[in-house]
């Protein structure tokens, strides 16, 4: 028996079934590169999930949790900590609205934390019947049974009804079916700048300039989840920069802290300060060690930024080169953030055949492969993850 056949052994007689796991035991990481338990080498273009922005093991961060683990690691928000301070500083000065962060643990926890206080911003109004949510149909915004009920794929679902009541979905990228379910007793819109977990779809053009347009007439907030899209990820620090609209809370996590558990909700001040003693809270939420690695992250990944934007359009534009015998039908996406459609063959069967080929993608549904590596990856790494998934597209059974 292998030693990755051993842990993997082991690993199935404790955890819980609720994870699709490759037989791939991973030891190492740096840069765009990590090593499994045999030694064995891989391009990593999916990064944790769009999480791991600076590659693994970056050598900034690095010294930042040594440093930091040395003088203090959590202390609750019964005190102030400077570290949480200096983030929170830092991420209201990278928006154009937020005023007010709450600082949390991961995406679904900042996306509850974003829908009870869009509630309770309207019952502080005099509006209790203000409280119903608008989301879009084929959204992910976390697992939570908030976050879970806002989600609109109903596949998700299935053995946690009753649902969050109060939730209500329509097609996303259409303002006419916004308009019609924006009503006296909403409380807020829920998107997504690009739907990633349907597929990887952008927001058609206009479109969320019209959501806040639809939204202030009608009195609801706008709410713009970029736990995946956020952070650099498309070319700019947030992804709803491309459409020069501003939402009155956001939801930040993944590469927030660069794998390091941590999520944040931003809000303007007008909603912020609506979060008062008592109604909201997150024990780990803001610990100095998860803020100094965050805070540091936040700066290499502007530092980061110029280059990924350049890499990104020549891995788009190199992707969209593919021919694989007419086996890919689009890319789509933006930044670092791509979805490759293929037909006549199983996504999963090509991130597998890639993962014997020494790259690492996801596959989303039977037609769709997802790139999301590194912002620090080079021209060279782009022009290596074309070539892999290239053979792995070509060499594809047909289904």
């Amino acid at each position: 028996m292998t030693l990755t056949e051993s842990i993997v052994q082991r690993a199935q007689a404790v955890f819980t079934p609720n994870y699709r796991q490759a037989p791939v035991v991973l030891v190492r990481g740096r840069g765009s590169r990590v090593w499994d338990a045999e030694g064995r080498e891989y391009l990593d273009a999916i990064a944790g999930i769009a999480t791991c922005a600076l590659g693994h093991c970056h050598p900034a961060l690095v010294e930042t949790i040594e440093r930091q683990a040395r003088e203090l690691w959590h202390v609750s928000n019964l005190f102030y900590n400077p570290c949480a301070v200096e983030l929170c500083e830092a991420l209201v000065k990278s928006t154009s609205f937020a005023r007010r962060v709450f600082l949390c643990n991961s995406g679904a926890e900042s996306n509850e934390a974003m829908l009870k206080l869009a509630r309770k911003y309207q019952a502080d109004l005099g509006h209790p019947e203000r409280n119903e949510i608008v989301a879009c149909h084929n959204s992910f915004h976390g697992r939570t049974m908030f976050a879970l009920a806002a989600t609109g794929q109903p596949k998700y679902h299935h053995g946690f009804e009753p649902l969050v009541p109060g939730v209500r979905h329509v097609p996303f990228g259409d303002a006419g079916a916004l308009e019609a379910a924006l009503t006296d007793t909403t409380a807020a819109f829920l998107v997504e700048p690009i739907q990633g977990e349907a597929g990887v779809f952008p927001a058609p053009a206009g479109y969320l300039a019209a959501a806040r347009e639809l939204t202030r007439e009608k009195g609801a907030l706008l709410c713009f989840d970029e736990v995946q899209v956020g952070m650099g990820r498309t070319g700019k620090m947030w992804g709803h920069e491309w459409d020069g609209v501003a939402p009155d809370m956001m939801s930040a996590a993944k590469a927030l802290a660069n794998g390091y558990p941590m999520g944040a909700l931003l809000a303007s001040e007008e909603v912020g300060r609506h979060l008062t003693p008592g109604s909201h809270a997150s024990t780990f939420g803001g610990n100095a060690l998860g803020a100094a690695v965050a805070l540091r992250s936040l700066q290499l990944i502007q530092e980061a930024l110029p280059d990924a934007v350049r890499v990104g359009a020549r891995l788009t534009a190199r992707l969209g080169a593919l021919s694989a015998g007419g086996r890919v039908v689009e890319v789509r996406g933006r930044g670092l953030l791509l979805g490759v459609v293929v037909k006549g063959i199983d996504a999963a069967a090509v991130v597998g055949l890639a993962r014997e080929g020494g790259l690492l993608c996801n596959a989303i549904g039977d037609s769709v492969v997802r790139l999301a590596p590194a912002l620090t990856l080079t021209d060279a790494e782009a022009d290596e993850a074309v070539e892999k998934l290239g053979a792995a597209i070509a060499a594809a059974p047909e289904r």
